[in-house]
């Protein structure tokens, strides 16, 4: 059994076939993976469980908040949370992003996805 096995990461991405795609080349990669498709979604997932290690959230998301600003409520509710923000449309400001986050800009390679959770891990 791999460590990866142990990492759970949760998917925020509103467009159905990128979660689908992500989600699907994380399980191949090893990792647990939770899928929402808004920030409510994920704010749900996240007070149920405690083993979530990596947010991977789009910005640009329907709903009470967006990507930036779910990831700064995890900031503040659950630190050990690693966050990775992806957008095709925007970069955020180094100031927009929580401390400790990453951006990976759209279209992303699968193979990036999972390095940089694996380099957020190391």
């Amino acid at each position: 059994m791999t460590t990866q096995s142990l990492v759970t990461v949760l998917v925020v991405e509103d467009e159905a076939f990128l979660l689908f795609a992500i989600a699907d080349e994380l399980r191949e990669a090893g990792y647990d993976v939770l899928e929402a498709s808004n920030a409510d979604q994920a704010i749900r997932l996240l007070e149920a469980r405690q083993d979530i290690a990596i947010l991977f959230t789009d910005i640009d998301m329907p709903g009470s908040m967006d990507g930036l600003r779910l990831s700064a409520a995890v900031r503040d509710r659950w630190p050990p949370v690693k966050i990775i923000i992806t957008s095709g449309k925007q970069q955020p400001a180094r100031d927009a992003m929580p401390s400790g986050g990453v951006f990976l800009p759209k279209p992303y390679a699968p193979a990036a996805v999972a390095a940089t959770i694996q380099g957020l891990l190391d």
